[in-house]
């Protein structure tokens, strides 16, 4: 399947499933199957006619079933079912589900069509944008993966009402990615924002300049190869956080991971790249209100240098991050050494 050039159609929607019949109206010529999660199905598939009446693989939720053992059964479910090239598989659920699924979908007979409908804050703003699919592998997040658009992506901001704090906590910390890398509007906006005020509306507007901010980025380098790298931001550092854990077999949400590692990038911005101190400490007690103190303790500084040493996005040895001189402007190809890195866990740890 050739996807080089393809964009998704990315939709806003307090209808789904009308929406949603009006996209799969054009794939007559083929067969439909979904995709989901327990909690998904159990919540919000049973509501919507089209999607029951769909032969469905069910898949359990979290960090730690996104392997290549939850890949094979999306195989396994397409091939029992004789999906074809024609078939278009449909993924309800978090971006661990249409991270996977998707990734499934790419490699099936070389790849079949698939639209993603994330029902969790984190997928809506971070996996719904951008055609990154995969999977975790040999204790490495997202270390298996493809480039590889859907055809469409049904937003319906009504999921988040059925989330708890922390998992709305866990995307909202994408949002503030895309605040400090690109905007600082939309950062001082997610700033004054309470949780407490229960405003979906609000909400459905920043998600809405989330997603413009991503799709700048993604738009202007579809493969990674240049400014697109800025959407790392934090995530070196939170990988590898995420991968010690799951090491540990104490699964951490995404946000939660990428969140700390802003924090310990920001360090790096203020030592290397001559972001504003002040700022800094400001953004990073921020950050500590809302997710609190990093589990992280001195002894695991050592493994998490060595996990970062294996992340994808590094040239040789050298550990890959990307910076900040000021919230709005990001430095891609920053690389740090590893008493730096040290240094920067050390600021986390006592923050």
């Amino acid at each position: 399947m050739d996807n080089s050039k393809k964009r998704s159609e990315i939709i806003f929607t307090h209808h789904l499933a009308d929406d949603l019949l009006t996209l799969t109206e054009s794939y007559r010529d083929g067969k439909l199957f979904l995709a989901t999660e327990t909690n998904v199905h159990r919540l919000w598939i049973r509501q919507t006619p089209l999607l029951m009446d769909l032969p469905a693989l069910i898949l359990p939720s979290g960090e730690e079933n996104k392997k290549l053992e939850a890949v094979a059964q999306v195989w396994s479910f397409l091939s029992d079912h004789q999906a074809d090239r024609k078939s278009l598989l449909i993924n309800a659920g978090g971006g661990m589900l249409t991270d996977l699924a998707g990734f499934a979908a790419s490699t099936f007979k070389r790849g079949i069509r698939f639209i993603n409908i994330p029902t969790t804050l984190l997928s809506q703003v971070d996996a719904s944008v951008g055609g990154k699919t995969g999977f975790n592998f040999n204790g490495l997040k997202n270390e298996i993966g493809t480039f590889c658009d859907p055809e469409a992506v049904l937003i319906h901001t009504p999921f988040l009402q059925t989330l708890d704090r922390a998992n709305l906590l866990s995307g909202y910390a994408e949002m503030i990615k895309h605040g400090l890398i690109r905007d600082r509007a939309h950062l001082e906006e997610l700033e004054k924002f309470s949780f407490d005020a229960n405003d979906w509306r609000m909400m459905e507007q920043m998600i809405r300049h989330s997603v413009e901010i991503k799709k700048y980025f993604v738009e202007s380098d579809p493969q990674e190869k240049n400014i697109r790298k800025a959407l790392n931001f934090g995530h070196t550092t939170g990988h590898a956080l995420e991968s010690l854990v799951l090491e540990q077999q104490q699964p951490l949400l995404h946000g939660y991971a990428v969140a700390w590692g802003m924090a310990a990038e920001l360090w790096l911005s203020a030592r290397k790249c001559g972001f504003p101190v002040p700022e800094m400490e400001r953004i990073a007690s921020w950050i500590k209100s809302l997710y609190g103190k990093c589990p992280a303790e001195r002894n695991d500084f050592r493994k998490l240098t060595e996990i970062m040493l294996h992340d994808k996005k590094n040239e040789g040895n050298r550990v890959n991050f990307t910076l900040l001189s000021e919230p709005g402007r990001c430095l891609i190809d920053q690389y740090c050494t590893l008493q730096e890195i040290m240094e920067s866990l050390e600021y986390l740890h006592q923050l």
